[in-house]
């Protein structure tokens, strides 16, 4: 163990205390022996224990700085003043140096302590100035007010090497804390702290209180322990604290009112989505039908182009019908996926039957990178994605032009991809394009979608654990890229019958 004649610490043993004082006692007897052997005058020898008492104030504090005072003095008188190696004093000269050093050394040893005492409190200012500044810099870093509310305790706590911090929000009638448990008797005393117009006081077990104020309003309270921490520094804790929970609390009011505008703002848009679109094929229906009823001046092939025509419209009112109840099935959260063992290359093949009609002026070409040895997924919700994406890369390509379907392995998963030679999507629309009601610039000139398909495949992706992109080059086409873990074992998958559609 390392000797030392700094301040102890509460944590220091009795015995280090008395080895401390054992210490002085020896450094003392060092010296008197070592002036001695080498006859110093008793001036000299003054300034050697004055020399001493002020180290012992400034290395442990006033209390030894005394007792060495008081042995140098009783040394300075035996050693150095005439009579030698006795306690008597001749003349009044020897009594006036006795008193002299032995008044200097206890105001120098004061000074020296007071010194000490300064430097320690302007150390602990600068430590506290240091660990307030990382507090609100770890505050600040949190971009998730619910959360910086969840971890403020931990925040306090490692802050200030606190053994345990407990906060209360009176708005939300919470308590978070770094223990498992907030016993009743703190919660009572947090609650009653609210109730009245701030101040600190002593709560259960050992725990420090202090109401947490925004102006003269208490918005929280604040426990601690042990109280190691000044009035000035649980003060300044608090008002940061406080300011971090207000911002944090009018974070989550302001996402809250945001989230019911913006749906609001969707449920408008899909009601007039949904009207537009479902008005158009109806119109186009029930023109065609009234024609039909009329039949004056309608030669077969005419009737045979309504018809085909009121079969078009119906296949598409079904689409839209559809996609309506499946947006809705999602945001309900009752789609289940029901995973299958199949071949990725089946499920290619059934989504282009699927889409014969829309795929007949275009080249379809389907490749199969690597082995295709069934794996399980949700064939049907599967196949919806692909059929949306097969669909839309012949509605946004010209005739004749080239679709490529391609599915491989790697990395743990089984990923698909659709590859179309279009125009491509601006780059302005890539970031929001997933997204619900969205529709392209390209989609939106052209009158077609409703902006749902890509946020359904999306949904459904992310079901499965899985995910899609897109990449795109104005005028050379795009590539929608989609994958789900690859599982090819029944006892592996993570996607069984109550797995639920997610956010």
């Amino acid at each position: 163990m390392r000797f030392s004649f700094d301040q102890p610490s509460h944590d220091d043993p009795q015995w280090f205390e008395v080895l401390r004082w054992a210490g002085a006692a020896a450094c003392i007897v060092i010296a008197d022996v070592a002036m001695t052997y080498a006859r110093m005058k008793e001036a000299t020898a003054g300034l050697v224990f004055l020399t001493l008492v002020v180290w012992f104030a400034a290395r442990a504090g006033i209390r030894l700085a005394l007792f060495a005072a008081a042995l140098c003095t009783i040394s300075f008188d035996y050693f150095f003043l005439i009579p030698l190696h006795t306690f008597r004093l001749q003349g009044a000269q020897q009594w006036i140096e006795m008193f002299s050093f032995l008044i200097c050394s206890v105001v120098v040893g004061q000074l020296a302590e007071r010194a000490r005492r300064e430097t320690m409190q302007a150390q602990q200012r600068r430590d506290d100035v240091e660990r307030l500044y990382t507090l609100s810099q770890e505050m600040m870093l949190h971009e998730d007010a619910a959360r910086l509310i969840r971890d403020l305790p931990q925040l306090v706590a490692r802050s200030f090497a606190l053994d345990a911090v407990v906060l209360y929000v009176r708005d939300q009638d919470q308590f978070y804390s770094t223990d498992s448990e907030v016993q009743p008797s703190v919660r009572a005393s947090l609650q009653a702290l609210t109730q009245g117009h701030g101040g600190t006081m002593s709560g259960p077990n050992e725990l420090s209180c202090l109401a947490l104020m925004l102006g003269l309003k208490p918005i929280g309270a604040l426990a601690w322990k042990p109280e190691r921490l000044s009035r000035e520094v649980a003060t300044a804790i608090g008002a940061q604290v406080a300011i971090a929970l207000t911002r944090a609390l009018a974070i989550e009011a302001y996402t809250r009112a945001e989230a019911l505008r913006e749906g609001e703002r969707l449920r408008t848009a899909l009601v007039d989505s949904l009207t537009h679109e479902l008005r158009t094929p109806l119109t186009s229906i029930r023109a065609a039908a009234t024609t039909l009823l009329a039949s004056e001046g309608l030669d077969e092939a005419a009737r045979r182009d309504l018809d085909s025509l009121i079969a078009e419209e119906s296949a598409r009112l079904d689409r839209l019908i559809g996609d309506a109840v499946e947006m809705a099935e999602i945001d309900a959260k009752v789609v289940q996926v029901r995973p299958v063992r199949e071949q990725a290359r089946a499920l290619l093949d059934l989504a282009c039957e699927e889409s014969r009609a829309v795929l007949e002026q275009h080249r379809v070409s389907i490749s199969v990178d690597g082995p295709d040895s069934p794996a399980l997924f949700d064939m049907h919700l599967l196949g919806r994605v692909l059929r949306h994406l097969v669909e839309n890369a012949a509605r946004y390509s010209p005739r004749g032009s080239r679709i490529k379907l391609r599915t491989w392995r790697a990395g743990g998963r089984l990923e698909f991809s659709v590859e179309d030679n279009g125009p491509g999507i601006d780059a302005a629309d890539l970031p929001m394009i997933f997204e619900k009601f969205y529709r392209g610039s390209r989609a939106a000139a052209a009158g077609k979608g409703t902006g749902m398909g890509l946020a359904i495949a999306r949904a459904i992706l992310e079901a499965h654990g899985g995910g899609i992109d897109v990449s795109s080059t104005p005028g050379a086409g795009a590539i929608f890229h989609f994958w789900v873990p690859l599982v090819e074992r029944e006892q592996d998958t993570a996607c069984d019958a109550g797995t639920q559609l997610q956010d």
